[in-house]
């Protein structure tokens, strides 16, 4: 299509009327007025700001927000990444003296760089979280910040940090997740909560269950095209426990197991995160709909019914507005009728200033009038305001807790606005259906009106969308099974059943793996733990994927030897497919192991970190199958020279303008005139050519004859 496009439009060129461009006018958001008045005088009614703190607020309202981000896999490798950051940037750029404004710079207005000063988030775990005052023009005006930035681009291109906005980062901290937990996000894209759940998720100490965790997280989204996405985002974390759902939360269907007692049911799941989407600040003035609709409400709702008894419910909005966030609380606390409650978080938060939840508010419509009760709603609101979004009366205050719920303020600790609040379900709901296995105790009280027959659930036709194919988990009579397992030597507690493939017949491209429950569950889901490998000669036609190494390699015995530090440098700085590294290269320790060729690991240990890298074994020659960006990750955290993968413009810069004056200096001495006593008193030219990098200077006298001078 584009290129028959691109011919129709040369063709026509002879014919085209060239007509002038319109000019487009420049817009500079620096100089946009960041003023609203009806913003004020909505928030002052509100009070969520002490009133001597409201200049703070305002001001702090109108400045950028400063970048944040957070190390993101397993504690170790983001703890070893941490102490690289730290004593390669953070360190010398704090002694760094950001460079004096030219006179043309100063003429034009531009502001001076201003000292970098990160600042670590103390109320995240490990100190893994931070934020910056980074902006675009610091990193074009100075080499350290840019070098800075570069750093950031590519750790994130590999998944090993996460930009996040620093309040996003709560909810999941406050969910509290266990590796045991059945965990659902119900609006998971972009997925950098999603990701913190999965962390959380592979925390347990021991080897196996770090790898397979017997919980899982299950990620929803209602667009399809940001749940691939997600799915992006999620593979880079390499967890058997993760499965993608595409439906829209407000009418998420159950989904169902097979369970211990071999009857089928709905999931309860133990974590339910529940970050809705909102209007945002300001615009409910704007889009009066929002309330009528009140689809956050209708999510979270739908999250409490899928919510086992027990469980925690983390309800979150970035909207500071209490009809999107309190009044919510206040009508499912209500529904709920003592089924669930408001929990309080702030000793999980150490460090973050948080302001308690409102237990008072005020309504205020479009034309910026208070309404006071349900009685004075104007006619022209009725379809807008309903009894459910005014505060609770003083009495019914101290049952509801809202002063538990937690709201985060810009001005604080230089962030965005946020709203949290936690629910933990202590009963059934009301009217909530309860489904028993077969040797579980019974309430008898609830057993007549609360429960129902377990039974097959009805097949439902598959939601469109992009073309699946299905999965087919591996049976005892596998044929590539044997192969594989002899080869890579798989532990016996995990077996073939949990491997899986998108071909049932025929060869076999890719193999995945999942935990038993995702297996129960039979949604399409795994990571890529073998690819096959077409080599002549090799003894396993499957070999290791980088993709699925951190969850394949604790599960195999074979083909896995430790190698040095240096060894892991020699192969990373080596990315010629046609000339590999020699093994006679590496650490005699290291040639030791290399015996038998074929699909590899090599095992680095040293200094509180493990990298695992896959490769190949040839019968003189070791190679990592790693991609570019994946190679500048180790080579860091080796503190070995990544200058071969990274670009430095301004250190190009320089060499150009040491080359450019290079050849001036030459051009100027090359064109002088030297005078000299010839036999006829005449005078001798010099000329000159430059060639290469060598200043050649060719001397003729009036005679014709000469000489050559290399300088």
């Amino acid at each position: 299509m584009g290129r028959k496009w691109k011919m129709s439009k040369k063709r026509g060129a002879e014919n085209r009327v060239e007509r002038p461009k319109k000019e487009r006018p420049s817009t500079n958001y620096e100089e946009l007025v960041r003023e609203n008045k009806n913003f004020e005088t909505f928030y002052k009614a509100q009070k969520i700001v002490p009133e001597e703190e409201w200049e703070a607020f305002i001001t702090c309202m109108k400045e950028n927000l400063p970048a944040a981000f957070r190390l993101t896999g397993s504690k170790n490798m983001a703890c070893a990444l941490l102490q690289v950051m730290k004593k390669t940037f953070f360190e010398p750029l704090s002694q760094l003296v950001p460079p004096e404004l030219t006179q043309e710079e100063l003429d034009t207005g531009e502001e001076p760089v201003k000292p970098l000063k990160p600042v670590c988030l103390p109320w995240y775990p490990d100190n893994l979280a931070w934020q910056l005052n980074l902006t675009r023009r610091n990193i074009r005006r100075c080499e350290a910040y840019w070098q800075l930035h570069q750093f950031l681009i590519s750790e994130t291109e590999t998944g090993n940090i996460s930009r996040q906005e620093a309040v996003s980062m709560i909810p999941p901290l406050v969910l509290d997740v266990q590796p045991h937990h059945k965990v659902l996000d119900m609006c998971a894209a972009p997925g950098s909560k999603t990701a913190q759940l999965i962390e959380f998720l592979h925390s347990a100490e021991e080897e196996l269950s770090a790898t397979i965790p017997p919980g899982i997280v299950v990620a929803n989204d209602a667009d399809n095209r940001r749940c691939y996405m997600l799915t992006h985002q999620a593979k880079r974390l390499q967890s058997p426990a993760i499965m993608i759902t595409n439906h829209d939360a407000a009418f998420m269907p159950n989904i169902h197991h097979t369970r211990n007692d071999g009857s089928v049911g709905p999931i309860k799941f133990d974590r339910i995160l529940c970050d809705v989407p909102c209007s945002g600040d300001g615009t409910m003035r704007k889009n009066f709909d929002v309330w009528a609709k009140w689809n956050p409400l209708r999510i979270a709702r739908r999250g409490l019914e899928m919510l086992a008894v027990g469980g925690r419910l983390v309800y979150s909005t970035c909207s500071l507005n209490p009809l999107e966030d309190e009044a919510v609380i206040q009508r499912l606390l209500i529904e709920a009728d003592g089924s669930v409650q408001l929990v309080d978080v702030s000793s999980q938060l150490p460090g973050l200033k948080i302001m308690p939840g409102l237990e008072d508010w005020t309504l205020i419509n479009r034309e910026m009038e208070v309404v006071k009760s349900v009685e004075e709603i104007p006619a022209k609101n009725t379809n807008l305001f309903n009894k459910h979004l005014f505060p609770p009366t003083p009495e019914s205050r101290e049952k509801l807790d809202l002063h538990k719920c937690v709201r985060i303020l810009p001005h604080h600790q230089d962030t965005g606005g946020f709203f949290v609040a936690v629910l933990e379900k202590v009963k059934a709901l009301p009217g909530e259906k309860i489904y028993f296995e077969k040797d579980q105790p019974v309430d008898q009280n609830q057993l007549a009106t609360n429960t129902q027959r377990i039974r097959q659930p009805p097949k439902k036709k598959r939601r469109q969308g992009f073309k699946e194919e299905p999965y087919y988990y591996f049976e005892e009579d596998e044929v590539v099974w044997p192969g594989i397992d002899a080869f890579y030597g798989v532990r016996k507690e995990v077996g073939a059943g949990l491997f899986l493939s998108r071909t049932k017949e025929g060869k076999k491209r890719n193999i995945y793996f999942t935990n038993s429950l995702i297996k129960d569950i039979i949604i399409n889901t795994g990571v890529k733990v073998l690819v096959r490998s077409d080599n002549k000669g090799a003894p396993c036609d499957f070999r290791l994927a980088q993709d699925g190494s951190q969850v394949l390699l604790p599960l195999i015995t074979n083909r896995k030897i430790s190698v040095t530090g240096n060894d892991l440098v020699i192969m990373l700085q080596n990315d010629d497919m046609e000339m590999p590294p020699e093994i006679v290269t590496l650490d005699p320790t290291t040639q030791e192991q290399c015996a038998g060729t074929g699909a590899i690991a090599f095992l680095y240990k040293g200094n509180d970190m493990t990298i695992e890298l896959v490769g190949w074994k040839g019968n003189k020659s070791v190679r990592a199958y790693v991609a570019k960006n994946d190679r500048i990750h180790y080579l860091r955290l080796l503190g070995a020279d990544t200058s071969k993968y990274e670009k430095n413009k301004f250190a190009e810069q320089r060499d150009l303008e040491a080359k450019n004056n290079s050849e001036e200096d030459v051009s100027i001495a090359s064109n002088k005139t030297v005078e000299s006593d010839g036999e006829n008193g005449q005078s001798i030219e010099d000329t000159a050519e430059v060639i290469g990098e060598n200043s050649i200077i060719e001397k003729v006298d009036a005679n014709g004859s000469g000489s050559i001078e290399c300088k």
